[in-house]
């Protein structure tokens, strides 16, 4: 790889850039730091919403653009304010969730609620994948609905979330996008919205292109993303659907993977 090809990193959180314990590595943040010194851009791409990465922002001094929501989102940090946003229509929500449960039976729901200020909802029996994440515990699936949502994150109680995403993609067909982001999460955001989508409109907003693009993930919900930027590399944890597709795969998370190709593309200045 040429590194004077790269202009804009992106990098998914999760199992990627953070490790297990929410945290960012000294040895990542010192490989961040080169590629800002050498004029180019690092770019989140979540799955989570604006408000559960604001921190995280923060922490890394991010003041620019995020991409957030599985791309539903297209967050400005220096200014907390949503630049753009798509919710999943609630009653086409509500009707994939039915088609999905006559399936494979009772799921366990959540929701991330639309804005800067948007809520997590969890219905009883929801156990969060991720328990340092703040969350408002609702007594029933109605109340779910009571304010628009950028996506719903679903868990069975049996099945795996390979086995849950197979099922929901083959029966809610154009209802919904089904993405699987993480150990536990399986999610349903607006059709045809993907990383790849809000990626590609934060990169427009930069004036960059797929070409000067390189792309970290681990999960599938990380696919769209690889085949829009030039180069995917992914995270030796990463889910094998995702290492089929990738150009290149790393270190884990916990390992520094991310340092350990930026190192190597965007050598210290002597």
């Amino acid at each position: 790889m040429d590194r004077t090809a790269y202009a804009l990193i992106a990098t998914d959180l999760d199992g990627t850039l953070l490790r297990g314990d929410d945290t960012v590595s000294d040895r990542s943040r010192a490989a961040l730091a080169r590629v800002a010194e050498a004029g180019a851009r690092h770019l989140v791409v979540t799955g989570r919403p604006a408000p559960r990465v604001r921190s995280l922002l923060d922490d890394l001094g991010c003041t620019g653009l995020a991409v957030c929501g599985q791309g539903a989102q297209l967050y400005d940090a220096g200014a907390d304010r949503l630049l753009w946003s798509v919710t999943l229509d609630r009653e086409l929500a509500e009707t994939a969730l039915g088609k999905i449960e006559a399936e494979v039976g009772q799921v366990h729901a959540a929701v991330d609620q639309d804005g800067v200020d948007g809520l997590t909802l969890i219905e009883p029996g929801y156990l969060m994948p991720h328990p340092t994440l703040p969350a408002v515990r609702i007594e029933r699936r109605d109340d779910l609905w009571c304010a628009p949502i950028s996506k719903v994150l679903l868990r069975h109680p049996e099945l795996s979330d390979d086995e849950l995403a197979a099922t929901a993609r083959a029966v809610i067909g154009s209802l919904a996008t089904v993405t699987m982001s993480g150990p536990g999460t399986v999610e349903l955001q607006p059709c045809g919205v993907t990383k790849a989508t809000g990626l590609a409109l934060a990169a427009e907003h930069l004036g960059l292109s797929p070409w000067q693009t390189l792309a970290f993930g681990d999960m599938p919900n990380d696919i769209p993303m690889f085949d829009w930027a030039a180069h995917g590399v992914a995270m030796a944890n990463a889910h094998p659907e995702l290492k089929a597709v990738a150009d290149e795969v790393t270190e884990s998370n916990e390992d520094d993977g991310i340092a350990v190709v930026l190192e190597r593309l965007f050598p210290a200045v002597r």
